[in-house]
């Protein structure tokens, strides 16, 4: 742990350059150097100049595959990607916390007092904060107090995953302070996932926080939700020629909440028709058998949307079994298929509220049109409805695919991305 002032030395020298180029890459050096001291800045500025202090990173994450499967137990690939979050903390007596994030009013947390969910507090960061550190308490794991400035790169509402990531920040920050650093990324990401659904009043499912945690490309099995398998998968995308492309359309969240809960809802439902929890416990010929009866009870979208389960996640295998082997084109067919699935059969894509915006589907009409002809794959990303589109371009392509859609959806709507290696991580190591 080192004086502010120590970091604010070492970053001005290029002392810490290497470390910073191995998680960003040459092209944003400089911009992450101006970063990580104006948040050394910043956080002096509030909390103090003689304080000593870690910096953290949490990165944002992309699903790559497994529309729709984690709520049902099932599988996905899913990568960490180059915009993080950022932390400088320091531990503070008293247990109290405070937390500071950039263009936010500040957090400030008791967990003497805020030890139990509160409804008038759900959906607010600071029942976030709270969760995370009931969860490590029950799990028997050292708490106490800290003060934090953030900031974040990764964009709310953009299908990266900024809520976990906050959320998984708040465990690393309390890892590395009280507990020496030896809780896994899988058991930090398990309370952060408790955090929101019970403290937060999300009913998430635990994708997010593995992936923003992991660092690199990682093959997730929820068959057993309380240990799920996470498996790291090789594959260097730019060094095989490739930048994946996040499209922020812009579409309107609002009133979708209804659209994004009837999916697993649904797909529960055709479950207990047969019997069972989740549509991972099912078997695939009693579904179809039982449609005549399934269609009379649940209606077709719900039959739909389980055929939609079934087939991705036995899709989300060959997938894997595709990087596994090298085979870039048997990878990029399940990406095809697995965007032509979510059209058609889940329905993600567009809200039926409001058919007059397809920001998605234009989005999905502009990648075809434009890398037509190309080794490349496209298709929705994360929750959908409204949001993001995802695309692995050639780099050879990448600056017109941005063009494009920077026209049709606005400056800065294209993001070209890179998959980091490490996710949730103290960024540079104690001497």
């Amino acid at each position: 742990m080192r004086l502010i002032s120590e970091w604010r030395t070492l970053l001005a020298e290029g002392k810490l350059d290497r470390r910073l180029l191995s998680l960003y890459g040459e092209d944003a050096l400089d911009g992450q150097r101006r970063r990580y001291t104006d948040a050394v800045n910043a956080f002096a500025a509030r909390y103090g100049e003689e304080r000593k202090a870690e910096i953290y990173s949490v990165s944002g994450r992309s699903e790559l595959s497994g529309n729709h499967t984690d709520h049902n137990r099932g599988r996905v690939i899913a990568a960490s990607v180059d915009l993080d979050i950022l932390a400088v903390a320091s531990p503070a007596e008293g247990g109290l916390i405070r937390l500071k994030s950039e263009g936010f009013d500040e957090d400030v947390v008791d967990p003497a007092h805020f030890c139990a969910p509160r409804p008038e507090r759900f959906g607010r960061s600071d029942a976030l904060i709270a969760g995370v550190v009931r969860g490590f308490a029950d799990r028997g794991y050292a708490t106490g107090g800290f003060d934090a400035y953030t900031t974040s790169s990764v964009p709310g509402g953009s299908g990266l995953s900024s809520s976990a990531a906050f959320e998984d920040m708040i465990g690393t920050i309390l890892n590395h302070l009280y507990n020496g650093g030896r809780i896994s990324f899988v058991e930090i990401s398990c309370i952060s996932q408790y955090a929101e659904n019970v403290f937060f009043g999300k009913p998430c499912g635990l994708m997010d926080q593995i992936a923003c945690a992991a660092g690199g490309i990682v093959a997730i099995d929820f068959a057993d939700p309380k240990a799920p398998v996470v498996e790291k998968l090789e594959l260097d995308l730019t060094a095989l020629g490739y930048r994946l492309c996040i499209i922020n359309t812009g579409g309107n969240h609002a009133d979708l909440t209804a659209d994004y809960a009837a999916v697993p809802a649904e797909m529960k439902a055709v479950a207990a028709a047969l019997g069972k929890e989740v549509l991972r416990e099912v078997d695939e010929q009693e579904l179809i058998r039982e449609i005549p009866r399934l269609r009379e009870s649940l209606g077709d979208r719900a039959i739909l949307r389980a055929l939609h389960f079934v087939e991705e996640n036995r899709r989300v295998l060959a997938q894997r079994e595709a990087l596994e082997r090298g085979d870039l084109d048997g990878f990029f067919a399940g990406v095809l298929a697995s965007g032509r699935s979510s059209f058609c059969y889940l329905q993600n894509v567009y809200t039926t509220k409001n058919v007059a915006e397809q920001g998605l589907s234009l989005a999905l009409c502009l990648a075809e049109r434009t890398l037509s002809g190309e080794r490349a794959a496209w298709r929705v990303h994360g929750g959908g409805f409204a949001g993001t589109v995802q695309v692995f371009v050639p780099l050879s392509r990448v600056e017109e695919l941005r063009r494009v859609m920077d026209g049709a959806f606005g400056a800065g709507s294209c993001k070209v991305l890179s998959i980091r290696p490490e996710g949730a991580i103290r960024v540079f190591d104690e001497e």
